[in-house]
């Protein structure tokens, strides 16, 4: 570079007007010691020829300022441009990366629709928020196993966190926050970026668990057994046994020793209710007045005796119909012979049910009936034949046990069809009316009275 002068402006006899470019002689100099009396511009753009300079899209080229005459030149700048002042690093993570996402605004309304919006528990198409976040994975499942009870074994659960599209994997059930993980994921960049691109805004932190390997209806701790001496040489802790009084045991297995007592509660095995589910169409209502007719007949002005008719099923004409064994019969005992019944083949015909009736008496189901019925089928006592409607009972038996049963369940019950004006002429008044009362006090009274 040439000697500096440091004296004295070496231009002043140059006029304004020459163009003189001081940018062109002292830009681009490379020297870091030199101080310039003027600022630095900005790196020098080429310059854009006059319009009527400009004939065709040419090259710009940038020329060498024209020498003056007495004037020492500085050496050529250099064609590099300085490099580019390189942007500055992104800054550590936000505290609150929402805060970045969404501005002060949306910030607001997401610290309460996310970061103060509770983890929700979901498995199994159930879900609920969980009311206290600061507790462990652990202690969820224990709050929750009574209603999931194939969350029982801890052994045999997982855990995941997903939220926002990111999925978490809980390594540690017993030492890890729910809270934690919620807050981990929501200030990652990870979460900031999805959230960006989720059309949902709002999104749940859900929590689920996962049943990994637990054996089929059975805690691999647990069994069922059909007696005690099965149960006392198996490894299981806790064994389910059943008795013949008609209730399940639970056998403990402890280093005190062995704890047995009746379990109310069987979660191992199935809600099991007594009942009949009919393979076969109702009794037809005609072929019972039959029947109801051939008792009153046994119902004299000075005698009155029981009978009793087997109902069948025709398998081939599809249809019901009534047998009458002999027998022979009193005030309160029937005894029937059932030799010779020509429907004894089981292959078109079946026996159904039994019907008896007890007269002018209640239709109960007496001790004496409860020995003999214990075939598995329909049983049916017909009472009160004495009043227009008579009384009817329907029960069957099974595996020891009489289980009662609505007799609607199985014979036709007495609705019919009738004119739908009928409806029209009845006006239904809501009970507990002045007039309900009005009424209920004056019949009152006309019994005190009387």
């Amino acid at each position: 570079m040439s000697e500096e002068k440091t004296s004295a402006w070496p231009f002043a006899d140059a006029p304004d007007t020459e163009g003189l470019d001081i940018n062109a002689i002292f830009g681009g100099s490379t020297a870091t010691t030199d101080v310039n009396p003027f600022e630095v511009p900005e790196p020098v753009q080429p310059e854009v020829p006059a319009a009527a300079e400009l004939e065709a899209p040419q090259e710009t080229v940038k020329e060498p300022p024209t020498p003056i005459a007495g004037a020492e030149q500085p050496e050529e700048p250099t064609s590099q441009q300085p490099d580019p002042v390189p942007a500055p690093e992104p800054t550590a993570e936000a505290e609150n990366p929402i805060a970045a996402a969404f501005g002060q605004k949306t910030v607001e309304n997401a610290q309460v629709g996310l970061l103060e919006k509770p983890p929700v528990f979901s498995y199994q198409n159930a879900k609920e928020p969980i009311s206290g976040p600061g507790i462990t994975f652990e202690e969820l499942r224990l709050l929750k196993y009574e209603d999931f009870t194939d969350l029982e074994d801890g052994k045999n659960v997982s855990w995941c966190v997903e939220y926002c599209g990111i999925h978490r994997n809980i390594r540690d059930p017993k030492g890890t926050l729910i809270v934690d993980v919620k807050k981990e994921i929501e200030r990652s960049k990870e979460f900031l970026d999805a959230l960006k691109k989720a059309k949902d805004k709002n999104p749940d932190c859900l929590v689920t668990p996962k049943v990994t390997g637990q054996k089929k209806g059975q805690a691999v701790y647990r069994g069922c057994f059909d007696t005690m001496e099965e149960a006392r040489e198996s490894d299981k802790v806790i064994c389910l046994l059943p008795s013949n009084d008609g209730k399940i045991y639970e056998l403990r297995k402890t280093d005190a020793g062995e704890f047995t007592a009746p379990k109310h509660k069987v979660m191992d095995f199935q809600e099991i209710r007594a009942g009949f589910t009919p393979a076969l169409p109702k009794i037809p209502m005609s072929l019972l007045r039959q029947i109801i007719t051939f008792f009153r007949t046994f119902m004299g002005d000075d005698e009155q005796f029981e009978a009793m008719a087997h109902i069948y099923w025709d398998k081939e004409k599809e249809q019901f119909f009534a047998y009458v064994p002999k027998q022979e019969v009193s005030k309160d005992e029937i005894t029937a012979d059932l030799r010779g019944c020509p429907y004894d083949n089981s292959e078109r015909y079946l026996l159904y049910a039994d019907i008896h009736s007890h007269n002018s008496m209640k239709a109960f189901f007496s001790p004496t009936d409860d020995q003999d019925e214990k075939s598995t089928r329909l049983y049916m006592v017909v009472g009160r034949l004495d009043k227009f409607f008579p009384d009817i009972q329907v029960r069957f038996f099974c595996g020891g046990t009489h289980v009662p049963i609505d007799p609607s369940l199985v014979i036709e019950d007495l609705w019919e069809q009738f004119p739908p004006h009928w409806m029209e002429r009845v006006t239904r008044k809501p009970a507990g009316t002045a007039e309900t009362v009005k009424k209920t006090v004056r019949g009152f009274f006309e019994r005190v009275v009387l």
